[in-house]
């Protein structure tokens, strides 16, 4: 069963505990009532996977009947209510087929994006104890490391012998579990130098996912899902929403806009969005045409910084623009609603969701609690620096909201991360990195603008007199060896002699930020 250091997850007022309840945005429904009450009511419905290595192509019933059958063969090695189970799977059949099985047994699952590699993946595991480990044996560059879970008691591997696991019967019904007690662990990489475990209930995920359904237009077609169901919006977008309002399913296991296009001509999907550069890696594919732009009716954009340049863009070519803002530790803060008025939408970050409280600090840092904010962290000194006695949260992030409406607007991050689209960079893991490369005397690293990722990691370096500065080929070579995620990994290197300095001695990298903006890459 899974435990937790005291101080790791954080007091909830009892006054906003009956007022959640009171709403009805807290219930005593479990993931596994969920997941049992929309699989019998859709078990009809579309179940796909558009993969060149492995597709699949069924109903919600036919992985309904893998995750009972896998469920039952995990009760049967004593993974049960509480266990936790790790999943570091691509966007395939197995990876629901595994989290609805979680889901059922009452088990703590934890996705882990497929991408991550041995550093985060064994911190992970170390961190949560799992009873179970998934992975693929093998998908693009990465390879299952059985080192990695070698103290995990039962281990499925996608392609070797995941199938041993699946017992004859399928388990009915699902395991009785504390609303209130975990039912997920999402790791996000942040200021910290190690991913931070991001602990969610059964209450506040279930009212994510209900309250993130609301907020979709009702008419968004057969949406194709490719953002990594690891991550905590994927996730939520391929596991739970569409069991919830009986949607298909059509994932995608990488990122090809030549792929997406031929799927939205030949089989009449579309891209809702997410971060930026899915909707202009589209717009700019030389195989793009007016017939695909008329499959793309909305786009809910979020996940990183959102440009005007881009909202405006999409409008134009009448592809209606909605913008969230929120975080794995508060998935839902704000939205624009995708019929309100077009300077709100395409401008601002929205508007607080039901049940969400914002405000802003002297500073403009921005602090919220709501139904959906979670648990706390992993680490009980995260738990304790991100929230307060009275149930706000923290998020590093400086906004503004205007006058009128309390729209908000994201102007700043007092937070040190990167977020490529859509995924967070930890600046100070990256840094610790280059610290290790011979003649490094300093290191900063900070966000550069990417027009198709929002954003990407560059690194600043000072040297050591006497040193030549390392080529991306050599940083490449060393970020290899240091078992880092290819995704982390400095995309272009600049050096100074001398970094601009606050008077107290720290790195002003708004300054390294606005610099870099302004040099040609």
């Amino acid at each position: 069963m899974a435990t937790f250091p005291a101080g790791a997850l954080r007091p909830i007022p009892p006054e906003l505990a009956k007022r959640y309840e009171a709403e009805g945005w807290w219930t005593n429904e479990t993931l596994g009532d969920l997941l049992c009450a929309g699989l019998a009511a859709a078990g009809d419905t579309e179940f796909r996977v558009h993969s060149e290595v492995r597709p699949w192509s069924g109903t919600f019933a036919q992985v309904e009947r893998v995750a009972r059958r896998l469920a039952r063969g995990l009760r049967a090695r004593g993974v049960g209510p509480g266990d936790v189970v790790v999943m570091q799977l691509p966007n395939w059949m197995e990876a629901a087929a595994v989290f609805w099985a979680s889901a059922l047994l009452g088990a703590v699952v934890v996705p882990v994006v497929h991408f991550y590699g041995p550093k985060e993946v064994g911190y992970i595991v170390e961190a949560t104890r799992p009873k179970a480990f998934f992975a693929a044996e093998r998908f693009g560059r990465l390879a299952f490391r059985p080192e990695l879970c070698a103290s995990v008691p039962v281990v499925g591997v996608v392609g070797r012998d995941f199938d041993d696991l699946l017992d004859d019967d399928p388990l009915p019904g699902t395991l009785s579990v504390d609303p209130d007690a975990p039912a997920l662990i999402a790791f996000t990489s942040g200021t910290t130098r190690d991913p931070k475990g991001v602990i969610h209930s059964h209450r506040t995920l279930g009212y994510e996912t209900r309250q993130l359904a609301a907020s979709y237009p009702p008419d968004r077609g057969r949406q194709f899902t490719v953002a990594p169901v690891g991550h905590f919006i994927g996730m939520v977008n391929a596991f739970l929403i569409p069991v919830l309002d009986a949607s298909p399913v059509n994932l995608g296991d990488t990122w090809n806009p030549a792929q997406a296009l031929t799927l939205m001509r030949g089989e009449g999907l579309t891209v809702g969005g997410g971060a930026t550069y899915y909707m202009t890696s589209l717009l700019d594919h030389p195989d793009c045409t007016p017939e695909h732009i008329a499959h793309l009716r909305y786009a809910g954009l979020g996940g990183a910084s959102v440009a005007s340049a881009v909202t405006t863009r999409l409008e134009a070519l009448g592809i209606r623009v909605f913008r969230a803002y929120g975080s794995t530790e508060h998935p839902s803060v704000t939205c624009t609603p995708y019929d309100g008025p077009a300077a709100k939408r395409l401008h601002t970050d929205g508007l607080p969701l039901p049940g969400v409280e914002l405000r802003l600090a002297d500073d403009g840092e921005i602090l919220t609690r709501g139904p959906d904010l979670c648990l706390g962290y992993t680490d009980p000194a995260l738990t304790a620096a991100a929230f307060d006695a009275d149930g706000w949260y923290r998020t590093g992030d400086i906004g503004v909201l205007d006058g009128g409406g309390g729209w908000l607007s994201i102007t700043d991050r007092k937070a040190d991360v990167i977020i490529r689209g859509g995924e967070n960079i930890s600046a100070l893991e990256v840094e610790e990195v280059l610290l290790g490369l011979p003649g490094v005397a300093e290191a900063a690293v900070v966000a550069a603008p990417d027009p198709r990722l929002g954003e990407r990691a560059a690194a600043v370096l000072r040297m050591l007199p006497g040193w030549s500065p390392p080529g991306l080929p050599e940083l490449r070579q060393h970020f290899e060896q240091a078992g880092l995620a290819r995704q982390k990994w400095p995309e272009e290197v600049h050096m100074v002699d001398e970094f601009p300095r606050t008077p107290s001695g720290k790195v002003k990298k708004f300054a390294l930020r606005d610099g870099i903006a302004t040099v040609d890459n």
